[in-house]
């Protein structure tokens, strides 16, 4: 653990979730996080780049979230624990990743540390243990946030009694930003298995076309740092990238948030497959079309009223560039934004609650 003070704050909170691993999506939950704690609480990260969470939160003390044994130990030391935001509680990525989550909270509870979901989304869970762990230990929760009605319609049915609550993903109240416009057609892409070549072949076909056609050059953005960063050489490499795509095409790396906002700002037109790419791109008012490759990004972009395919049903290449060329003029509603923004809120009236309750027990 680096940064931790001898002596500990009465009113200290643990925050956990995939903190500090170069995707900025997580980093933008962590940020509004951070707004959203009340004032007077301080705290303690799990992270595996403090630096990266540093920049974020300035001062921020970290733990190492690779290491579960110092995460659980640094439990002694807050008075409760947020789970903070993204799918925290699946199995698709590892049996092994959420068993990390069911001790943690597991041991929380066993300390009497109040445990608190915040801007969660649940599952998938494939397996009946699983489904079994999650329904046992999310019954101890004190608050639950969900970020999409299919997570709380799952927790329903795994017979969570929990006191629950929905609204839209928490980064919907990241800071809103004019949209410029009239630069690159911006792809924020990842790898996924549920493309084949063909598949492939039909998105780059599309992209190929409406860059030539709008006359745009086209921006890879990584917003994973170290999964994306290598996908348009891996396409290239395997002949899928049609030649003038690939002399119109730039891999660039977002440094941070803020310079993935400008590169929003200034785009004609944003495809993502990720979640808070497609968040953050709206947020910043440019004209979004998703690529779904898991409900969570469906769920999202129902929420905007913008259009979507979903990867294992890709539509033929007429429609796709018809859905895209329609897009491209209609940049998202204001108004609708402001919506979600509004009930976005909940996440945080829900947070402040509860740690205005907890408190006061801890004043007694």
């Amino acid at each position: 653990m680096s940064g931790l003070a001898p002596s500990f704050s009465p009113r200290r909170i643990l925050l956990c979730g995939y903190y500090g691993e170069h995707n900025l999506g997580d980093d933008a939950l962590l940020e509004v996080l951070n707004k959203q704690l009340p004032e007077g609480w301080q705290p303690l990260i799990t992270a595996h780049d403090a630096s990266a969470v540093q920049t974020l939160v300035p001062n921020a003390t970290v733990v190492n979230r690779r290491s579960l044994k110092h995460v659980l130990k640094s439990i002694q030391h807050v008075q409760g624990v947020v789970l903070g935001g993204g799918s925290l509680l699946q199995d698709s990525t590892s049996f092994r990743s959420l068993l990390y989550y069911i001790v943690l909270i597991v041991v929380a509870r066993a300390k009497r540390k109040p445990v608190l979901l915040w801007g969660q989304g649940l599952g998938p869970l494939k397996h009946p243990c699983s489904r079994f762990l999650v329904g046992l230990v999310l019954n101890g929760a004190t608050s639950i946030t969900w970020r999409d009605t299919a997570s709380i319609q799952l927790a329903k049915q795994l017979g969570i009694k929990t006191t629950m609550s929905v609204a839209p993903d928490p980064v919907w109240t990241h800071q809103m930003n004019e949209h410029k416009g009239g630069g690159n057609i911006v792809l924020c892409w990842r790898p996924s298995q549920l493309l084949t070549d063909a598949g492939w072949s039909v998105l780059l076909q599309g992209v190929d076309y409406l860059s030539k056609s709008s006359n745009r050059s086209v921006t890879w953005l990584a917003f994973h740092a170290n999964q994306d960063v290598n996908l348009l050489q891996t396409l290239t490499e395997k002949g899928l990238v049609p030649n003038t795509l690939a002399a119109n095409s730039e891999t660039v790396v977002a440094e941070n948030i803020e310079h993935a906002e400008q590169i929003f700002s200034e785009a004609s037109l944003v495809i993502a497959m990720r979640l808070h790419a497609l968040i953050l791109a709206i947020v910043n008012q440019c004209p979004t079309a998703g690529l779904s490759y898991d409900p969570k990004v469906e769920a999202a972009a129902r929420t905007a009223d913008v259009p979507w395919f979903d990867l294992s049903h890709l539509p033929s290449l007429e429609i796709l560039l018809q859905q895209w060329q329609t897009c491209m003029k209609n940049p998202p509603s204001k108004s609708h934004l402001h919506s979600i923004r509004t009930q976005s809120y909940e996440h945080e009236k829900v947070l402040r609650l509860s740690l205005s309750r907890l408190e006061k027990n801890i004043n007694i």
